[in-house]
Formats: C-alpha cells, sequence, structure tokens
C-alpha cells in the first residue's frame, strides 16, 4: 500500500464508528493518482462532514501528501451500495452527488 492510501485509510477509519468496512481502492492513470473510498452507510456524514467540510480537508491534506512525492492526488468517495439517495425520482441538473458537490469546492 503506497503511503497516500494508508493515509486516507489511516484518516477515514479512525473518524468512523465501523473501521473494518472501510476500503480504499488506489488506480493511477494520466490524470495521476486517484484513490476511491468506501465505507459504511451509516458512515457518510462522518466522512463527509458538515457541508463537506471534512472531505474537503481529507482531500487537501491527501493533496499535500501527493505533492511530496511529485503525484496529483484525488479521492473519489463512492456512494454506499443500498443508498436509498436518488431513488424514485427523476435526475436533474439540480440534484447531483455528493462527489458532485464536493469536487466543486476549491481548494
Amino acid at each position: 500500500m503506497e503511503r497516500d492510501q494508508e493515509f486516507v485509510d489511516f484518516v477515514v477509519k479512525a473518524l468512523v464508528d465501523t473501521p473494518d468496512v472501510v476500503k480504499t481502492n488506489r488506480t493511477i492513470d494520466e490524470r495521476g493518482v486517484l484513490i476511491t473510498l468506501d465505507v459504511d452507510p451509516k458512515d457518510m456524514g462522518m466522512v463527509i462532514g458538515r457541508e463537506g467540510a471534512t472531505a474537503k480537508a481529507i482531500r487537501t491534506l491527501l493533496r499535500v501528501v501527493g505533492a511530496k512525492n511529485n503525484a496529483r492526488v484525488n479521492l473519489k468517495i463512492n456512494e454506499p451500495e443500498g443508498s436509498t439517495r436518488g431513488m424514485n425520482r427523476d435526475r436533474d441538473d439540480s440534484k447531483r452527488s455528493i462527489d458532485e458537490v464536493v469536487n466543486d469546492i476549491n481548494v
């Protein structure tokens, strides 16, 4: 496991109530490193934080870890399976996923 992935694991497991469910996946492409995070549905609020503040802070620190290794590192937080968010309603431009909203927050 690389340092950036270890960092995400450490921070997120310290925040959530069910750390044994936390999973990270690290992929590399032409845009840099992408760490994908899966957590228990009950822990999403702790990971995202009020108005996305916790997710933004994790992403900021993760970019610092990546910069130390000359890599661009991004974090994607997957919506948990079984989530009822967005079900039984038509999606339009005003309804966006958590990641879309948090990614719009500039660091």
